[in-house]
């Protein structure tokens, strides 16, 4: 991966701890704002669990999950080939597995905002670092399907 993985990672980190940092300013906890009826909310919430709020009150098990992620994430990448998606799939997936993570560390939570009800499901309340991991993920299966998280024999 290249320089470039990293300053996304980076911005992607700075941009997720931003907007919950200014959502937290103007929105009290449990407080929703509807921005699109019946389908699109800004609610904060303090996640101490991960995903559908799975190991609540576990944060410390989220913590070690996160580095365990990281290290493998670091280890896998050198071996998927060096192109424009699979840059951004880690780019994605290091920004906000890391601002996550920050989270935990220096709060003990998640805070979370974006809320969405769709066709009548009421969506888990996520993050923007909870996007750029899914987007990361989505990529990277791309790249598996695709042949391309076996460098040639050439390549190395």
């Amino acid at each position: 991966m290249n320089k470039k993985t990293y300053i996304i990672a980076v911005i992607i980190l700075i941009i997720d701890q931003i907007s919950k940092s200014l959502i937290e300013i103007f929105i009290d906890l449990e407080e929703s704002i509807t921005v699109i009826p019946n389908f699109f909310y800004l609610t904060v919430a303090h996640n101490t669990g991960g995903a559908w709020s799975i190991f609540s009150n576990h944060s410390y098990l989220l913590i070690i999950a996160s580095i365990i992620a990281i290290i493998l994430l670091i280890k896998f990448m050198f071996g998927f080939k060096n192109n424009l998606r699979n840059n951004l799939a880690f780019a994605f997936l290091f920004g906000g597995i890391f601002s996550n993570l920050a989270d935990r560390l220096f709060l003990g939570y998640v805070r979370d905002f974006l809320d969405f009800k769709i066709f009548g499901y009421d969506y888990p309340i996520f993050n923007i670092a909870d996007i750029t991991i899914v987007v990361g993920v989505f990529l990277l299966l791309i790249a598996i399907i695709k042949g391309e998280d076996r460098r040639d024999k050439s390549s190395k």
